[in-house]
């Protein structure tokens, strides 16, 4: 069976760091892309990074960009998302989730709840 287990969220003021994980078990992780994926109160879940691991690459929303940094460790089956200078607006429900190709999400366990408070 595939799990997925995201954590390292809580709750941190503005202009803070944390950095999440997710780890992953029961499919061949190297041959997929891994998507970190939000969603906060009232609003749809939103794309926020993604890297494939085939080849490294990695994506970013506007959003995030040049304040996350996503990486992946294939012999720990885990990705990272290191979020920095974090806003108030970055709070939300963190979830990821593999696919095919990027944005990832093809399936999903259970977040962690980041907050940031200004």
């Amino acid at each position: 069976d595939v799990q997925l287990q995201a954590s390292g969220g809580g709750s941190v003021q503005a202009g803070g760091s944390l950095r999440l994980s997710c780890a992953a078990s029961g499919f061949t992780w190297e041959h997929y892309a891994i998507g970190w994926f939000r969603q906060a109160p009232g609003k749809e879940r939103e794309a926020v990074a993604c890297i494939e691991n085939r080849d490294g690459s990695t994506e970013y929303s506007d959003s995030v960009k040049g304040r996350f940094t996503i990486s992946s460790d294939i012999a720990k089956n885990t990705v990272y998302l290191q979020m920095n200078s974090l806003k108030s607006e970055d709070t939300a429900v963190y979830y990821c989730g593999p696919g095919f190709a990027c944005p990832g999400g093809d399936m999903w366990g259970e977040g962690t709840q980041v907050t940031v408070s200004s």
